[in-house]
C-alpha cells in the first residue's frame, strides 16, 4: 500500500522537469543599461572560457531582472543593443535566439521583440501539463478555497531560500477541467517578496496566479522544476478531489524561479490521475 505522503515510484526514483536553466548570478542588479558596462569589442578576438554571445545574454538578463524593459514592453532593436553593448549584431541576435528559446523573450513578425508576459495561452503549454487520456488539453477553472499567513515551515525555507522564520502566505487552490476537480494545489510564497498579498488579491486576480506574479509583484516566472511521484493522498484532499478511499494520485513538488534562478514559488499538487495524466512534450514548440 502506497503511504499518505509523495513515495517515489518504482519506474523512477526521480523526474525532474526544467523546463528552462538560466544562470546568470550577480550580486548587484543594475537600474538601467547606461550602468551595464559595455563588452570590450576587442574581447570578441580573446580567448574566453564563455562565449561572447553568452557574456551578453547574461547582461539582457540582468537588465530584464532590474525593471529595464517590463513584461510586454518592446526591448531595443538589435543594431541599438549591438551599439549598447560593443559587438556584433550576429551576437546580439544569438543571444536573443537563446533568451526566445527560453521563452523569456518573445519575436513578433514586424514588431520586434518583446518581454514574454503570461498570458493564459503561455500558462497553458508551458506551465499547466495535465491532459486528458485522449491528450486533449483546455484551460482550468479556479477556485480559491483557503488563504492564510503564518511561519514557514522548514520545508518551505529550503525550497524558497527564506531565512529560518520567515512568514510566507499559503494558498489552497482547487482547479477544474470539463467541470470536475482535478488538481489541488498547495501554494507557498514569501511575504517578504511579496509584500500585502492577501486573500481579496488571489480571489480577485485577472488572469493567472503567474500573471499576477508578474503584474502586481514585477516577479516574471521563467522557468518551473517539478518532481513526481504516486502516493494515497490524505483523506481531507481525497474528498476535495472526489476520490475514493485508497485511489492513487499523482503528487507533483514545484518550485518556480524568476530571474537569476532566484525561487519564489513552491507548490505542492494533487492530481486526480483517472481520467488525467501529466504530459511533459520537452521538444514541442509551445505557442507563444
Amino acid at each position: 500500500m502506497l503511504p499518505a505522503t509523495a513515495s517515489p515510484s518504482q519506474l523512477y526514483d526521480l523526474y525532474e522537469f526544467q523546463a528552462y536553466v538560466l544562470d546568470c548570478r550577480a550580486a548587484l542588479w543594475p537600474k538601467s543599461m547606461a550602468q551595464i558596462p559595455k563588452i570590450d569589442p576587442l574581447a570578441a578576438g580573446q580567448p574566453s572560457a564563455t562565449p561572447l554571445y553568452r557574456e551578453v545574454q547574461w547582461r539582457i538578463t540582468r537588465a530584464l531582472a532590474a525593471g529595464e524593459w517590463k513584461p510586454g514592453e518592446a526591448i531595443p532593436s538589435e543594431s541599438e543593443l549591438a551599439a549598447d553593448f560593443g559587438v556584433s549584431i550576429g551576437t546580439i541576435r544569438r543571444a536573443i535566439d537563446e533568451l526566445v528559446a527560453g521563452r523569456i523573450l518573445v519575436r513578433q513578425q514586424g514588431r520586434g521583440t518583446f518581454v514574454a508576459t503570461h498570458t493564459e495561452d503561455r500558462t497553458l503549454f508551458y506551465f499547466f501539463h495535465i491532459v486528458g487520456k485522449d491528450g486533449s488539453q483546455e484551460f482550468p477553472v479556479s477556485e480559491l478555497l483557503s488563504f492564510s499567513r503564518e511561519r514557514a515551515g522548514a520545508d518551505d525555507e529550503a525550497q524558497l531560500g527564506i531565512p529560518r522564520g520567515s512568514r510566507v502566505a499559503r494558498v489552497r487552490n482547487l482547479l477544474k477541467l470539463a467541470g470536475k476537480p482535478v488538481v489541488l494545489d498547495d501554494i507557498t510564497v514569501s511575504t517578504e517578496r511579496f509584500t500585502r498579498i492577501d486573500e481579496d488579491t488571489f480571489r480577485n486576480r485577472e488572469g493567472t496566479i503567474y500573471g499576477l506574479y508578474q503584474a502586481r509583484y514585477g516577479v516574471n516566472v521563467v522557468r518551473i522544476s517539478e518532481r513526481l511521484s504516486a502516493a494515497h493522498p490524505p483523506a481531507e484532499i481525497a474528498a476535495i478531489l472526489g476520490m475514493r478511499a485508497n485511489q492513487p494520485a499523482l503528487h507533483i513538488r514545484r518550485v518556480a524561479y524568476t530571474y537569476n534562478d532566484s525561487p519564489v514559488e513552491y507548490r505542492r499538487s494533487w492530481i486526480n490521475s483517472a481520467d488525467h495524466e501529466y504530459l511533459s512534450d520537452l521538444w514541442k514548440t509551445a505557442a507563444r
